[in-house]
C-alpha cells in the first residue's frame, strides 16, 4: 500500500487478508481491506480524507442483523448510545451527529426529532458504504457540516449480482435469545441492459431484553419494519440516473422517555412511540467522465414523523428537502476542483389537536462552494475550499430573520518518509440558526432577534506510520461551536481530545486496538449530558479491541472484541440536581463464522455478545450521571445465530 494510504487510526479498515494453510482457505478473501471500500470514494487519498473513517464490507456484513452500535463497533472515536434503535444517538469525537452533515444516497438527513429518540435511525441491513469525515469537512459536504459529515450509501443491484447474472439476492435469518429477537430479511436484485433494480424488506420482532443484572427493561422489544427500493439506468457512455427510497417504522410500547424511562429510571410506565423515517434520493452522474465536464445532480427528501399520543396528543413532523448541482474539473492525475451550488429547506412542526397547538419553524439555505484537491508534489497533498451560505429563517411566531456567512477549510498531508506521514486540517464553518426540537415549540417564547447564527471552528493534527502489516496512528482534535442554539438562547460548545490506535494484519487474521478521549464543555466549563444535549456527550476515554483468525479448517473463522470505557469525573455544581461520576466498564464479545466449502451460497454465524453478562450502559447513553434516573442499560449476555443464503 502506498505510504500516503497508510491506515489511519480512526479508520475502520485493515490490510487485505487472504487465508492460507489449505487450498480451500487460500480461496477465502477477507473483506477487511480499506482499499476495497475506500477505492469507491472518488476522493480517497485526498488531504481532506485524512481523518475519514470507512466501515469495511465485512463489518457491515456482520452488522446487518444488528444496529448502528454494531456498524461502528471497533471504532472508539464513534460512540453509539441507547439500548434500542429508536433511542440510538451517534457521537463522532464527542460531537452529536446533529452537528454533522448527514446524507443517505446524497439526500440530506438530520431532521430534528423529539430529544428522547434518535434523529438518524438507520437499518444496517440496507447499507453498502459508511464513511464518517471527522472534525474538518470540505466545502462540498454541504451546509450544516459544522464538525464533519457522515455519508451512508445503500445497496445497489451490482453489489449482489456477479458478472453476467441477471437476477439474484439473499435471505437472511437471525435469532437472539435475550429478548427472543427474530429477524428475517429478503434482498432481491435484477438487471437487463442498462436498467437495474433492487428491493429489500426486513421485519424484526421480539420481547423485552434483560440487562446483565437480570432486570427486564420494559419497552425494549424489537418491532421494526424496514424497506428499501432502488432503480437505476446507466448508458454505455456512463450516464447514470438513480432513484432510491427507504422507510423505517417502529410502532410499539416504549419507556415513557424512550432513551431512559421515567424520572426514576426505566420502569413499566410505558407509552406508544409511533415513529416513521423515510428518505428519497434522485441523482444523475457521469461514471466515466475524466475531463473538465463531470457533472453531478442530487435531489433529496427525508422525513421523520413521531407520534406520541399519551398524554398530550403530540405529533412531531420534520423534513428536509435538498438539491445539489456541481461539476468536478478533473485536472489530471488526482488533481480535481469541485464547484457548485446547493440548497436545503428544513421544516419542523408540532401538532396537538387535543390542545389546539400548532407550531412550525422553517429555514431555507442556499450555498455556493468550491473545493480543490491537489498534489503539488509526490509527497504533499493539499485540499482547500470555501463556501458562502444565505439563510432565511421563519420562527414559530412567524418572525423572519436572515443571516449569511462564509466558510473555509484547509487540509494537508506530507509524507516525511515512505512509512511516516504528518497530516492536519483547520476549518471555520457558518452554521446559521438550526431548527429546534419540535416537541419544544410550545414551551418557550422564542425571540429570534436574540439568536445569533452559529459558527464552528475545527482543527486536527495527526500522523500515520506503517511498516509491513503494522499500522500506528494518532491525532489531536478540537471543535468549537460558537453561539450554538439552546432553544431561545446561545452558548459556546467545545469538544477536544485525541485518538490513538494500532492495527496488525497477518496472513490469516488481524487485530485492532483504538482509544479515543474527548472532553466536552459549555461556555468553557465541563458539565453533564443534560447541558450538552444535542451537541455532545461526556464520553471521556473509550477503548475498542478486535481480533479475528482463520482457523485453517475450511470456511471457519473465529474472533471477538472488547468494548470498554474508563471512569469519568462529572462536575457536581448544582445542589438541586446532584450528579455522580460515570463508572468504567468492559464488555467481551466473541463469534464464529462458517461458510461450508461445499455450499458457497451459505454462511452461518454464532455470536455471544456481552459474554460475561456485564451490567452497564454504553458511555454514549444519556443520563448515567444522574442518580435520579437509571440509564437504559445494554442487553446482558446474548447468544445470536444468523444464517444467510444467497441465490
Amino acid at each position: 500500500m502506498p505510504h500516503n494510504r497508510a491506515l489511519r487510526l480512526s479508520s475502520v479498515s485493515l490490510a487485505a487478508l487472504v487465508a492460507a494453510g489449505s487450498a480451500q482457505a487460500q480461496d477465502l478473501v477477507y473483506e477487511l481491506d480499506p482499499i476495497i471500500v475506500e477505492s469507491r470514494d472518488d476522493f480517497f487519498g485526498a488531504a481532506d480524507r485524512a481523518t475519514s473513517m470507512y466501515v469495511s464490507d465485512f463489518e457491515l456484513e456482520r452488522a446487518r442483523t444488528g444496529d448502528l452500535k454494531d456498524v461502528f463497533a471497533g471504532i472508539a472515536s464513534v460512540s453509539v448510545g441507547g439500548g434500542i434503535p429508536l433511542a440510538q444517538k451517534i457521537f463522532v469525537n464527542g460531537v452529536d451527529m446533529l452537528n454533522l452533515g448527514v446524507t443517505i444516497d446524497g439526500a440530506a438527513q438530520n431532521n430534528r426529532a423529539f430529544h428522547h429518540v434518535s434523529a438518524n435511525a438507520i437499518d444496517p441491513g440496507l447499507l453498502k458504504e459508511v464513511r464518517a469525515d471527522a472534525t474538518v469537512s470540505p466545502a462540498d459536504a454541504g451546509p450544516y457540516a459544522l464538525a464533519g459529515s457522515v455519508v451512508f450509501e445503500t445497496l445497489d443491484a451490482e453489489d449482489l449480482l456477479a458478472d453476467g447474472d441477471r437476477f439474484g439476492g439473499n435471505v437472511r435469518l437471525s435469532y437472539g435469545d435475550n429478548g427472543e429477537t427474530f429477524q428475517r430479511a429478503l434482498t432481491a436484485a435484477g438487471r437487463t441492459g442498462g436498467f437495474s433494480w433492487l428491493g429489500y424488506a426486513k421485519r424484526a420482532t421480539g420481547e423485552d431484553y434483560e440487562t446483565g443484572d437480570g432486570d427486564v427493561i420494559g419497552g425494549t422489544a424489537a418491532d421494526l419494519d424496514s424497506l428499501l427500493g432502488k432503480v437505476a439506468y446507466e448508458t454505455d457512455a456512463g450516464h447514470r440516473v438513480e432513484f432510491s427510497g427507504l422507510r423505517l417504522r417502529d410502532d410499539a410500547l416504549r419507556q415513557y422517555r424512550a432513551n431512559f424511562g421515567g424520572p426514576v429510571g426505566p420502569t413499566d410506565e410505558l407509552r406508544v412511540y409511533d415513529t416513521t423515517r423515510t428518505s428519497y434520493a434522485l441523482s444523475y452522474e457521469t461514471t466515466q467522465a475524466t475531463g473538465l465536464w463531470d457533472p453531478l445532480v442530487k435531489l433529496g427528501y427525508s422525513e421523520s414523523d413521531i407520534v406520541v399520543s399519551e398524554p398530550f396528543d403530540s405529533n412531531g413532523l420534520s423534513w428536509t428537502k435538498s438539491a445539489t448541482f456541481q461539476n468536478t474539473f478533473n485536472l489530471g492525475g488526482d488533481d480535481t476542483v469541485v464547484a457548485g451550488i446547493d440548497f436545503q429547506n428544513r421544516f419542523g412542526e408540532y401538532d396537538s389537536p387535543l390542545f389546539s397547538d400548532y407550531f412550525t419553524e422553517e429555514s431555507r439555505n442556499t450555498g455556493i462552494f468550491v473545493q480543490a484537491r491537489l498534489s503539488p508534489t509526490e509527497r504533499l497533498k493539499l485540499s482547500f475550499g470555501a463556501r458562502y451560505d444565505w439563510q432565511e429563517f421563519e420562527g414559530v411566531s412567524g418572525q423572519d430573520v436572515s443571516h449569511s456567512g462564509a466558510s473555509g477549510n484547509l487540509s494537508a498531508s506530507y509524507a516525511l518518509t515512505d512509512t511516516f506521514t504528518l497530516r492536519g486540517g483547520i476549518s471555520s464553518v457558518f452554521g446559521g440558526i438550526d431548527i429546534e426540537d419540535n416537541f419544544l415549540y410550545d414551551r418557550f417564547a422564542f425571540d429570534y432577534d436574540d439568536l445569533d447564527p452559529s459558527r464552528a471552528r475545527n482543527a486536527t493534527l495527526g500522523f500515520d506510520y506503517r511498516l509491513g502489516g503494522l499500522t500506528l496512528g494518532g491525532e489531536l482534535f478540537a471543535t468549537r461551536i460558537d453561539d450554538a442554539r439552546d432553544s431561545g438562547d446561545n452558548f459556546d460548545f467545545e469538544s477536544r481530545g485525541f485518538n490513538i490506535g494500532a492495527t496488525y494484519g497477518w496472513a490469516s487474521g488481524f487485530l485492532r486496538a483504538t482509544l479515543s478521549k474527548s472532553d466536552v464543555t459549555i461556555d468553557g466549563d465541563r458539565t453533564t449530558g443534560f447541558e450538552t444535549q444535542d451537541f455532545g456527550a461526556p464520553l471521556g476515554t473509550v477503548l475498542a479491541f478486535e481480533v479475528e483468525q482463520d482457523t485453517g479448517l475450511g470456511g471457519l473463522r473465529v474472533g471477538g472484541g472488547i468494548d470498554a470505557a474508563l471512569d469519568y469525573d462529572i462536575p457536581d455544581d448544582d445542589p438541586a440536581e446532584p450528579t455522580t461520576d460515570l463508572d468504567g466498564y468492559g464488555v467481551v464479545n466473541v463469534f464464529a463464522e462458517y461458510a461450508p466449502p461445499r455450499f458457497g451460497n451459505l454462511t452461518l454465524r454464532a455470536e455471544v455478545s456481552n459474554l460475561f453478562d456485564a451490567d452497564y450502559a454504553d458511555r454514549a447513553t444519556y443520563g448515567g450521571e444522574f442518580p435520579s434516573l437509571t440509564t437504559l442499560g445494554e442487553p446482558g449476555r446474548t447468544i445470536s445465530l444468523t444464517a444467510v443464503a444467497r441465490f
